[in-house]
């Protein structure tokens, strides 16, 4: 994905682009600032450590992009790829993303979302999908002014730590 400089509304023009391994440190504090957000910190064991190999290693299973201003990586998108069996293609899922409050307004969630589908389109992909809080109104709407369709009938289901180490012993 080559890097790209937007205007930022009469601040310094942002850049985005693939995440490198010098980006995983400022990655995880912006994780740490989402999961604030969210209120979701007593869900929260990201490390360096442990992310670095899921986004570099060998066996990388997601990708990330960043945006940045003057060399601050003040947003990121986090995803990876899915499947369908309806459409039998492949998929983009976006899992987060996140801007810095004081660089929302500005185009930067915008600008990722729509580098994140024309990546999903030059790779053949069905879809580009993404959930959302429900109680975040802000981001719903924005997301359907972006075309998004929020999927009413469907509902996330999730099994983690020690209930799936019992269902999947």
């Amino acid at each position: 994905m080559p890097t790209s400089s937007m205007p930022l509304d009469g601040n310094p023009a942002y850049a985005l682009r693939a995440a490198e391994l010098r980006d995983v440190v400022p990655i995880v504090g912006l994780i740490r600032e989402l999961a604030e957000f969210e209120k979701l910190t007593h869900l929260l064991q990201v490390t360096p450590e442990k992310l670095r190999p899921n986004l570099f290693g060998e066996k990388a299973v997601a990708e990330a992009m960043v945006a940045e201003v003057d060399g601050e990586v003040i947003a990121f998108a986090l995803f990876f790829t899915n499947f369908s069996t309806f459409l039998a293609q492949p998929g983009l899922y976006l899992e987060d993303l996140y801007v810095q409050p004081a660089h929302r307004g500005a185009g930067v969630g915008e600008a990722l979302l729509t580098r994140l589908a024309r990546l999903a389109v030059d790779r053949g992909y069905g879809r580009f999908e993404w959930s959302v809080l429900d109680w975040n109104e802000n981001a719903i709407r924005f997301y359907e002014r972006m075309g998004a369709t929020v999927l009413p009938d469907w509902r996330i289901c999730r099994i983690t730590g020690d209930a799936l180490a019992r269902f999947g012993a």
